[in-house]
């Protein structure tokens, strides 16, 4: 076996997918708040043009994908973030925006260099260090603290790591903690990773699900190494599509779709038809933002009432809520299960996570209200316990 994965924990949502199994035999009914995966039906507009676009003869599709989905993609774009990208050298379509994250480290890491260490934040996507670890370059993780507001805060790193870092991970709005980044701290980290030649990757695939003040990207600061990853899974209900795009540098942009044909991940032709359509509407993306922001709402008045502490949630459709004291984020985990509701412990995402846990808003609004009741029992056995 390869000895990355050997030497790799589980991925965290396997762990819930058993538990989830188990409570299924047991006939408990599930409130699931663990995996980020809505279930909110996709706009019937979308899935009517997957429909009609699947062909009667299947053929492989380019890693450039088509020209009418990244012109798509790019009057989009400008529309909301007021940045023109060339459709042409400046965007290339994924399948979702989990395979183009993990296999971006595979490009620009050279194992045989100095400059191969990738920093992330943690609590994070798992995805950023175990793309570094096949890539055979050097995961170097910093802990997000609460009182920083989880952002990532390069200036306090060595300039020795610096000089050695290849790629510097964002993710604004945050997952697992909803925590966004004002334009002063965009600023600030692009004109570190110009200093010292580092490629600054911004995963902004939480952008569109928001409650007050519309997210940032980073390529509002400035293109010249800086990549943007894109996904239509939370935008637009697509998780199962695999649709997404990275965008930004052409001259890394050029590089990237050099070898992705390698990796086999050219998204399906029926796929990008509906994609296009996807993100040449605005309409079912506000009917989405709220939905999700009825769902917070049950939620943020339930963890206020038992007195839970939270970050207050302004994007993403995820909690992070600290445990009630004196229980670890995954016994108060295992507590909820046997009430058949199903969290994320903190420690899921890493360093930082513990004395947290993560809720994705992904049950309807009406199962939500149901959970909240059963929740409130579950939460006054544990103060007793």
């Amino acid at each position: 076996m390869n000895k990355v994965l050997k030497a790799m924990k589980p991925y965290p949502m396997d762990e819930l997918i058993k538990a989830k199994e188990e409570l299924r035999k047991q006939g408990k009914k599930i409130y699931d708040f663990g995996t980020g995966d809505p279930k909110e039906p996709t706009a019937p507009f979308i899935r009517e043009a997957v429909r009609n676009a699947v062909p009667e003869v299947s053929q492989y599709p380019t890693v450039k994908g088509r020209k009418d989905l990244r012109e798509a993609v790019s009057v989009w774009f400008e529309n909301r973030f007021g940045v023109k990208l060339d459709p042409e050298t400046e965007i290339i379509p994924s399948a979702g925006s989990k395979e183009a994250i993990f296999h971006f480290p595979l490009v620009f890491i050279e194992e045989e260099f100095e400059k191969k260490r990738v920093i992330y934040g943690t609590p994070a996507y798992p995805v950023y260090e175990r793309g570094t670890l096949f890539a055979g370059g050097t995961p170097t993780p910093l802990t997000l603290k609460y009182e920083d507001g989880f952002l990532l805060r390069l200036d306090r790193v060595e300039p020795s790591i610096l000089e050695e870092t290849k790629i510097v991970w964002i993710n604004y709005p945050h997952n697992p903690t909803g925590a966004v980044a004002p334009m002063s701290y965009l600023r600030e980290i692009y004109e570190i990773c110009r200093e010292y030649d580092i490629i600054l990757c911004s995963d902004e695939c939480y952008t569109e699900i928001y409650f007050e003040d519309k997210p940032l990207s980073a390529l509002q600061v400035g293109k010249e190494n800086v990549v943007i990853f894109h996904s239509l899974s939370k935008r637009s209900g697509m998780t199962g599509y695999r649709s997404g795009f990275v965008a930004g540098d052409d001259k890394i942009i050029k590089e990237y779709l050099r070898f992705r044909s390698s990796f086999g991940v050219g998204s399906p032709e029926f796929i990008q038809i509906g994609a296009r359509e996807a993100w040449k509407d605005e309409k079912h993306v506000e009917e989405r933002r709220e939905i999700f922001r009825k769902k917070k709402e049950i939620f943020e008045e339930f963890f206020k009432n038992e007195g839970l502490e939270f970050l207050d949630v302004k994007a993403t459709f995820y909690f992070w809520v600290k445990v009630p004291e004196g229980i670890s984020s995954k016994d108060y985990a295992l507590h909820l299960l046997k009430y058949g509701i199903v969290v994320s412990p903190g420690e899921f995402f890493g360093n930082g996570g513990e004395g947290f846990f993560r809720i994705a808003l992904v049950p309807s609004v009406e199962e939500c209200r149901e959970a909240v009741k059963v929740w409130k029992e579950a939460h006054r056995t544990i103060k007793r316990s």
